[in-house]
């Protein structure tokens, strides 16, 4: 018989090794054991077909190993399964109870990794915390050294608005560090910090130091301006330049009201051109009636009489009637005014020394039945604060001021405003020109050297979080380039930026030179105020009026922050020329 090759090859495929050479021999047995009975049949065959006792003897020997060798693949396929059991076991199965070994040398676990991650940036976290914790320390400690007495209140308010802000960013530091730290063991949609959580700290780490003001609109309180057709007040605004001007206008507004009169706007000939930089029909608008008229409009109707000042009433009796002086009359005349009568003062009031007025007096001194009057400049005019300071003015209307930049300058500002600097950005006036003399025959002085101004600045800055400061000044290259090294915030220079000259591939200010009033003096400073009123946050320089026009139209506009002060509130310069 022939022993097949390619059975021997399926044999050692399927078999395991150690049973292979058990069944080779038990195959070569059987082979022997079918020969014979083979020889044997054909010897019987031969003999008369008679049956052997050996031949019935070695069948059954056959079928009884065929039963073993049945029964040792059974073992096999036991042992097989058993094995295969076993490690599905090891493989599904945490077996560390088990062993006391570690088993992490032999297989990389994720989980781990992802845990040595997070506690290393949780580390970093906590670095940070550290340091700002460190300089909010070491900045309250400065600010307690510098306040003055006379500044208490306003330092420590400062100071505490301070600490809440600091604080409430290490609270939302800390919460960060949380949230890394647990990240590993989240899944799916559960969190291990539990649900609540968030609302337990949001309240504090959302404080907002240099949000803005509540104005109380509610609490507002305000006079109707209801003036009669034939009378008319003639505002005489001659002390400053153009923002005293303004605020002298707006004084103006609330005489007119308290009087019952239309308010006449001075001639560009003798004042300033303020249709240039405010709407003077817009305040018609906002009253719904007409209240103003400019001084074309008051010749047109004043024709009869031929432009005639029935009186003039000064408010200021010292140190000169009205504030104003020949040459001014000789103004008014040459535009073809007639005056009557001459100069009077109902009261005796000095300048340098205000009295507070009620509105009642004013209406009792100032009262006539004269056509047509004049009231000498108002700009120092003590009367009435709390209703001229109030958000809006004295005056009801339906806007949030009467006096605003005119529609060109205010979206030339905005165009500006989305070219260079975005949403969150700080504004400083910084007034340098005249005013060394100025602040330093003041009580405490208010001009400051440029480093103690720049770490003042570099303070706000560090509070408002703001990434860019626009600067408006009359200050030199020389004070300007010094200031912009020297303002720094955590390592960064904050860049201070100025309006660029033209150019024409600039278009944020095309509107200006399409209406050709783009190399006025006054709309540049207007536009400067309205970039300014527009801020986050606003530095001003005290005793400037350019200021508190600004501080005006943020609080009439509703953009007035928490964060807006004067340059180095509350310290005096650290060093102070003599006088000479």
């Amino acid at each position: 018989m022939e022993h097949n090759s390619s059975d021997d090859e399926e044999d050692h495929r399927n078999l395991i090794p150690q049973n292979d050479i058990r069944d080779t021999d038990l195959n070569r047995r059987r082979e022997d054991d079918l020969h014979s009975v083979t020889t044997t049949r054909a010897v019987n065959r031969a003999n008369g077909g008679g049956r052997s006792p050996r031949s019935t003897f070695r069948i059954e020997e056959i079928v009884s190993r065929g039963r073993k060798i049945s029964l040792d693949k059974r073992y096999v396929v036991a042992a097989v399964s058993l094995t295969l059991l076993i490690g599905f076991f090891f493989l599904f199965t945490d077996t560390r109870g088990f062993f006391s070994a570690d088993l992490s040398s032999f297989k990389l676990d994720p989980m781990s990794s992802r845990i040595k991650e997070s506690e290393l940036h949780a580390l970093y976290l906590l670095r940070q915390q550290q340091l700002a914790l460190v300089s909010l320390l070491n900045q309250s400690l400065n600010q307690t050294s510098n306040f003055s007495s006379s500044s208490n209140a306003i330092g420590s308010s400062v100071l505490i608005d301070d600490v809440k802000s600091a604080l409430a960013k290490q609270i939302s530091l800390n919460k960060e560090i949380e949230e890394v730290l647990l990240s590993p063991h989240k899944t799916g949609n559960y969190s291990v910090t539990g649900p609540g959580s968030d609302s337990i700290t949001g309240s504090y780490y959302s404080y907002d130091r240099c949000r803005k003001v509540d104005q109380k609109l509610l609490e507002r309180k305000t006079i109707e301006w209801k003036p009669r057709p034939d009378k008319f007040l003639f505002a005489i605004c001659l002390s400053g330049q153009m923002s005293n001007h303004l605020i002298c206008l707006e004084k103006h507004m609330f005489f007119a009201a308290l009087l019952d009169r239309v308010l006449v706007i001075p001639s560009p000939k003798f004042d300033y051109q303020y249709d240039r930089v405010i709407d003077i029909e817009r305040i018609n608008t906002c009253l719904g009636r007409s209240v103003v008229i400019s001084f074309d409009q008051f010749k047109e109707i004043d024709k009869k009489k031929n432009a005639h000042i029935d009186r003039f009433i000064c408010y200021f009796s010292s140190p000169q009637l009205c504030y104003v002086d020949e040459e001014h009359i000789k103004k008014l005349k040459g535009l073809g005014i007639s005056i009557g009568g001459k100069l009077e003062a109902p009261w005796s009031e000095d300048i340098k020394k205000p009295s507070k007025r009620t509105f009642q007096e004013v209406q009792e001194k100032f009262k006539s039945d004269d056509g047509v009057i004049a009231i000498g400049d108002v700009f120092y005019a003590d009367m009435e604060q709390d209703w001229v300071m109030q958000p809006g003015g004295p005056i009801m209307h339906k806007c949030k001021t009467l006096i605003e930049p005119s529609r060109l300058i205010l979206l030339t500002a905005q165009r500006f405003i989305q070219t260079f600097l975005g949403k969150n950005f700080i504004a400083l006036h910084l007034r340098r020109h005249g005013f060394l003399k100025f602040c330093n025959a003041k009580s405490p002085s208010c001009f400051y050297p440029i480093p103690q101004a720049a770490d003042c600045i570099s303070r706000i800055v560090e509070r408002a979080n703001a990434p860019v400061i626009y600067l408006s000044t009359d200050a030199a290259e020389s004070e300007t380039g010094l200031l912009q090294s020297l303002v720094v915030v955590d390592g960064k220079v904050v860049p201070l930026v100025k309006r660029p000259p033209r150019n024409s591939a600039e278009k944020w200010d095309s509107l200006l030179y399409r209406h050709g009033i783009e190399d006025d003096s006054q709309v540049d400073a207007m536009l400067d105020k309205t970039i300014c009123a527009m801020s986050s946050v606003f530095i001003g320089a005290s005793g400037s009026t350019f200021t508190e026009d600004i501080l005006r139209l943020r609080k009439d506009w509703g953009t007035s922050s928490m964060c807006d002060e004067y340059l180095c509130r509350g310290e005096e310069p650290n060093f102070i020329a003599e006088d000479e």
